[in-house]
């Protein structure tokens, strides 16, 4: 794992992990590490250690997260991790200087390392990053970050590093004091050389807080995080600011405590595990490397349309972006500038990156010549016959097109198909808005779409930095399958009498992004309900959109868009909606009803104690209710296979809905909540309600004691 060699007195331990393209910290490392060490202590001519890569652009990625993982399910975490800090501490007690050499990502325990030495230089190319990111895990940094990183640059400081678990460009790190010095690639060993002359650096010592680093930690840049599942940015803080207060040793031992405490919860051991799905979906199991395109067309400039072009024009693509009139490019060519606007004054990218992506637009009313399309996208309204007619036209004016596919959100695809000659092509690839900030895209199968079109597929949406989920042609497909029994629920017991905001905050304070309510306004109300007929048709009663969401489309209380729905909006503040509370007020509601719409509440001993937030008895009830009908679908989806597998399902709902990743997603929720539990609470529920009549799989698996996942 380690080479080593002697220069001029000056010990070179270069990281090389064979077979690998990354080194990463497991058993095996740490002893390699151990035993170079013990040569280093007993080489009395040595001068210096320098610590490098042969790895192109990586340092060292961190800690190995498979063996994470395996150890907080089995309770063998705290042995590894007490290994690390005795072995790093070795390393920072050497009696000769130190210097960590960092050229390429440098995260985590690749981080921890450097900071174990004296000095720390690093090359100025773009994929040098550095940081600690564990608390996105659900970890803390725990071989002496948490520790010598405050006594280096400050508590406030290294508080924003580890919460924010971002990882810093090497400009921004010199900035933060995260390294001493930044070089060209050829230079670092030279640098290097000269850090050792210096001697070993001054014992760090705290520095007060306020002064030395900007502001205390709790004020300023820095403050408590706000309460959520993930438990680790709170745990960190707390590590960071008592372990200046006692010995280097004293806050190493909070450290591994903290880790050990953190990796039994489930919200960790989820996160981590999304971190593994994350990369399983962005790199796909196909061998073969797709062709890159280079040339669409999207058909339909509306919101969602003008989205999908700015997003393949700002990743290389050129793009035909057609529309019936106009007036609807002109207001899809102002969405794409406020976009690009928005990216550069966000610094996601350059003026002159946006001034480039601007210039693969071609905006056109009229017919344009399509010979050179390799795909065509269609963005056109939710309504068949128009996207039917679509098809028909591309069948005969895009006839080399190698793929033509649909952005329906809910429309079968193999109806749209069967509209051209070439069935084998037709796909559906269902982004969501905003298209240029979610990164799901729903590959959705016809009856006939080709297997080389769905390769095709996958690897388009990879090109384009989006990550693909494969789902049966169905009705909502995966995402709106699930998401719609939630929200129309959500609507159901606002018609009963539970407050708007009660609901909202019932979810927010379960983990989701926004609340269901409020994002009913977001959709727009009568989106909401032409979905809901849409499924409603398939799957009946339990996708039926309440009275409440008629009434408001009638009176044009739409959402967002018509300046209220369930709440009032002007600019970016909302407010009660007085209209709709006097709607209510008018339409009392019947007694029974209002008995099923509030089932009593969950006891303590059922809570997910993995949240900081004791939530009223109320709010538990509103969140098990909602959530019960989002897992029961997923659970469907399952069991019809409009998804392959357990993860489909559960990375889905999360890249698409936000459902809180410490969860893990409805499925993984279902099974850390017990579903034989959660199976006994749908039944009590659907004694009034037949919407929580649990389905086939999930009481199988409550009568068999199985589960979703081998572990």
């Amino acid at each position: 794992m380690i080479q080593r060699e002697i220069d001029h007195g000056i010990c070179v331990l270069t990281f090389d992990r064979p077979e690998s393209g990354a080194n990463i910290f497991d058993a095996t490392t740490l002893s390699d590490l151990g035993q170079q060490l013990d040569f280093i202590e007993e080489e009395d001519s040595l001068e210096g250690v320098v610590i490098l890569s042969a790895k192109k652009s990586i340092f060292i990625a961190g800690a190995d997260l498979k063996t994470l993982l395996h150890q907080a399910q089995t309770g063998e975490m705290g042995a590894f991790i007490a290994e690390g800090q005795r072995i790093f501490n070795r390393l920072a007690a050497l009696k000769i200087p130190t210097c960590a050499v960092i050229d390429g990502a440098c995260a985590g325990g690749g981080y921890e390392i450097a900071l174990a030495c004296d000095w720390r230089v690093a090359s100025d190319d773009p994929a040098t990053r550095i940081g600690l990111p564990e608390t996105t895990l659900g970890l803390i940094p725990a071989w002496g970050g948490c520790t010598r990183l405050p006594r280096l640059i400050g508590a406030g400081k290294a508080a924003e590093v580890i919460l924010k678990g971002k990882l810093y460009s090497a400009q921004e790190a010199k900035r933060l004091g995260l390294v001493d010095e930044i070089v060209a690639r050829d230079q670092l060993f030279d640098a290097a050389k000269k850090k050792l002359h210096d001697g070993k650096r001054p014992s760090p010592s705290p520095l007060p807080q306020g002064k030395a680093d900007g502001g205390a930690v709790g004020e300023g840049k820095t403050s408590a995080p706000r309460a959520s599942g993930n438990l680790a940015p709170a745990r960190a803080l707390e590590v960071v600011t008592k372990g200046l207060s006692g010995t280097v040793e004293d806050a190493l031992r909070m450290e591994l405590d903290t880790i050990v405490e953190l990796g039994e919860t489930d919200a960790t051991q989820n996160l981590i595990r999304n971190f593994f799905l994350a990369e399983k979906y962005k790199r796909g199991s196909s061998k073969q490397t797709p062709e890159k395109i280079t040339h669409a067309a999207v058909i339909g400039a509306g919101v969602m349309g003008s989205g999908i072009a700015q997003w393949l024009s700002s990743r290389g693509v050129s793009v035909i972006l057609r529309d019936v009139g106009t007036e609807e490019l002109t207001r899809g060519l102002a969405n794409i500038e406020k976009t690009y606007a928005d990216a550069v004054k966000r610094g996601i990218m350059t003026e002159e990156k946006a001034k480039e992506g601007r210039a693969r637009i071609v905006a056109s009313s009229a017919p344009i010549e399509m010979r050179d399309v390799q795909i065509v996208i269609e963005a056109a309204s939710e309504k068949l016959e128009i996207k039917s007619q679509i098809f028909r036209d591309l069948a005969q004016k895009a006839p080399h097109a190698a793929m033509l596919a649909t952005n329906t959100s809910a429309l079968p695809i193999s109806d749209l198909a069967t509209e051209t000659k070439t069935p084998e092509r037709v796909i559906g690839l269902h982004f969501f808005n905003p298209v240029s900030r979610m990164k799901l895209v729903e590959v959705v199968v016809g009856t006939e779409t080709s297997d080389e079109t769905i390769g095709r597929a996958l690897g388009f949406v990879r090109q384009i930095a989006k990550l693909p989920v494969i789902v049966r042609d169905s009705p909502g497909f995966l995402v709106n399958r699930v998401l719609f029994p939630y929200l129309l629920e959500a609507a159901q017991l606002f018609e009963n009498g539970v407050n708007a905001q009660e609901i909202d905050e019932a979810l927010l304070e379960w983990g989701m992004p926004m609340g269901p309510l409020r994002l009913i306004d977001e959709i727009g109300v009568d989106i909401t309900v032409d979905i809901a007929t849409t499924l409603e048709k398939a799957y009946g009663r339990r996708d039926r959109a309440p009275k409440i969401l008629r009434e408001m489309q009638s009176a044009k209380m739409l959402g967002r868009k018509s300046g209220g729905g369930f709440y009032r909006y002007e600019g970016k503040s909302q407010t009660a909606n007085a209209e709709i509370e006097k709607w209510r007020a008018a339409h009392p509601v019947i007694p029974s009803e209002v008995e099923g719409s509030r089932h009593e509440t969950l006891k303590e001993a059922q809570r997910d104690h993995s949240t900081l937030v004791a939530a009223t008895s109320v709010q538990d009830d509103v969140g098990f209710r909602l959530m019960s009908l989002m897992v029961n679908e997923a659970a469907r989806c399952l069991e019809e296979n409009v998804v392959a597998s357990p993860e489909d399902a559960d990375y889905g709902m999360i890249l698409g809905t936000g459902f809180p990743a410490w969860r893990g997603g409805p499925l993984r929720f279902a099974e850390n909540f017990a579903i034989k539990k959660l199976v006994e609470e749908m039944e009590k529920l659907a004694r009034t309600n037949e919407k929580y009549v649990p389905c086939t799989l999930l009481r199988k698996h409550a009568q068999d004691g199985t589960r979703f996942y081998d572990r």
